[in-house]
């Protein structure tokens, strides 16, 4: 019997590879670019809700005062206005009554704006981007809406929504209970001191609830963070494709470091033949220095090699009638010591010095200095 095997079945590589790589900068600077980050909206929400409630306990008296001057106006002095209902005078009294509104409500207006920007700011940094207008047809996609619903952000959001009404209920009981004896006189009391009571204690509640969702809003944060860095994870055969697209491709770049081996190898192959001396060890290293007087005040290794290049170097001298001498301890330690293109230290000078003087002595030439 012969069984059909879907060779797809072993493909899984890298579509089915985990994603346990942490982001790399440049996938986060291109979530960013598209306008994914993260932050908390519970956050930005409760503080910017904080400061209006604090604004309006700070400017409450005075927005009170303003709105009340503009009501008494519109009940005393504009029905004596004659031709009241005339475009002019209808609009003149809008106007007024636009004044009135943002002189009582700038303050507060103002404060939750810049809070809003504070905040939004200290998450996420300045950052403009068009990406988030352009329409995205996944999200009205209706398979991808009963995953979202049945997903771990809906779960989080469903326990944010009751600890939400925990900590409202509980903050708003405890508060009011402490009250509950100044609630109680207000039967005694004119409808002004009824009207400020109940909105300086509204105000100073919906304070104190939104100091106690900070707490929860800390909590958000926290699991905004995990969630943003939990989507951004990378495979491991993604950080390798990234990396050859910024980096190249390691293959070729290991073809071309072997190439500039190979051509700074025949350069200095091609230098051999200029040197004054080989010094060798006598088979395991082979240093090329040539001393011009006219040119660097001291020799300088033209070539150098270990084993196979020692032995090279050695035939190229040959073959040119380069002088080769064999000293152990300083062919080991020019080799060590120099770069090739590089004058001897002046360390090495007496015993570079005594060799060319043989060699030298050898050709009928002598050393200037």
């Amino acid at each position: 019997m012969i069984h059909k095997i879907n060779l797809q079945m072993f493909a899984g590589g890298a579509g089915g590879e985990d994603r346990t790589e942490k982001a790399t900068p440049k996938k986060r600077r291109e979530a960013r670019q598209k306008g994914q980050v993260f932050q908390s909206r519970e956050i930005t929400t409760t503080m910017v809700l904080l400061f209006v409630f604090i604004s309006l306990r700070i400017f409450g008296s005075d927005i009170y005062r303003q709105l009340r001057g503009f009501f008494e106006k519109a009940w005393t002095e504009y029905p004596e206005i004659n031709d009241l209902y005339m475009p002019d005078i209808m609009m003149r009294v809008f106007i007024d009554g636009i004044i009135v509104f943002f002189r009582a409500a700038g303050p507060v207006l103002l404060i939750s704006l810049i809070t809003g920007l504070i905040v939004s700011y200290a998450q996420v940094g300045f950052l403009f981007t068009t990406e988030t207008l352009k329409p995205n047809f996944s999200r009205i996609n209706p398979l991808n809406g009963m995953k979202r619903l049945f997903s771990m952000r809906s779960v989080v959001e469903l326990a944010k929504a009751v600890l939400k009404t925990l900590i409202i209920a509980y903050v708003a009981y405890s508060y009011l209970n402490g009250k509950a004896h100044s609630i109680m006189s207000l039967m005694d009391m004119d409808v002004l001191s009824i009207a400020t009571f109940i909105g300086v204690t509204s105000v100073d509640l919906a304070i104190r609830i939104c100091v106690a969702l900070l707490i929860l809003g800390a909590f958000d944060f926290a699991y905004q963070w995990w969630e943003f860095e939990k989507n951004m994870k990378m495979t491991k055969h993604e950080v390798k494709e990234e990396f050859k697209q910024t980096e190249g491709n390691p293959e070729i770049k290991g073809r071309i470091r072997r190439k500039q081996r190979q051509l700074s190898m025949r350069r200095m192959m091609q230098e051999v033949p200029k040197a004054d001396v080989v010094i060798t060890n006598p088979t395991h290293f082979a240093c090329a220095l040539k001393y011009d007087e006219k040119v660097n005040p001291a020799p300088v290794l033209l070539a150098k090699g270990q084993d196979y290049i020692a032995l090279r170097i050695k035939e190229i001298a040959s073959e040119n009638k380069v002088e080769i001498v064999e000293n152990k301890p300083l062919a080991r330690t020019i080799y060590e010591t120099v770069e090739v293109g590089q004058a001897i230290p002046p360390e090495l000078y007496q015993a570079v010095a005594e060799v060319l003087a043989f060699v030298y002595s050898l050709k009928g030439k002598t050393m200037a200095g």
